[in-house]
């Protein structure tokens, strides 16, 4: 089995579970954050909902600078406008990343793929753990923070890796 195809298991976990958080956005609160440092839940759930882009663009492309010196702007973080906005965009990017994934060669995964905003470099690696820890692990971890924010705003939050305190059952 090709790496590519060995991350997808893992990866329709990790979306499957990130959609069902990001179905649980109160519209309502768009404009909530829970500390000044803070995004706000628009925000976050529109970052979450276009990480699945992040991928797309360490496979297809050697490298990626988030603000080039001398290129375009750098392109505008993506705001929740509704719940079916972000899943929308959330499923499309997704079916497309999952693609993209489950296609690459081991030769291909294995390549150095680069991250850098305004020509200086954050980390360069091989495309597979870029995959794995810039991609898998960010949404996570960005889900993770979304969870919070649905406590804090009383709204029950499903179950991730097992039962939460709202659903008795494992998501």
């Amino acid at each position: 089995m090709s790496i590519g195809r060995s991350l997808i298991p893992e990866y329709d976990h990790e979306m499957k579970v990130t959609r069902t958080v990001l179905e649980r956005i109160p519209e309502d609160k768009l404009g909530w954050k829970p500390h000044e440092k803070s995004m706000t839940l628009g925000r976050l759930a529109g970052h979450i909902a276009e990480l699945p882009r992040f991928p797309i663009s360490m496979i297809q492309l050697d490298a990626l600078d988030f603000a080039p010196k001398d290129g375009e702007p750098p392109r505008k973080p993506t705001i929740a406008e509704s719940r079916k906005h972000v899943l929308q965009l959330f499923d499309e990017k997704v079916a497309e990343a999952r693609e993209v994934i489950a296609g690459a060669t081991d030769e291909h995964l294995a390549k150095v793929w680069t991250l850098s905003m305004a020509g200086n470099t954050i980390f360069s690696m091989p495309r597979a753990m870029a995959v794995r820890t810039m991609f898998l692990n960010h949404v996570v971890h960005h889900r993770g923070q979304l969870s919070v924010y649905l406590r804090l705003l009383d709204v029950p939050v499903p179950s991730i890796y097992g039962p939460s305190a709202d659903e008795g059952k494992i998501g």
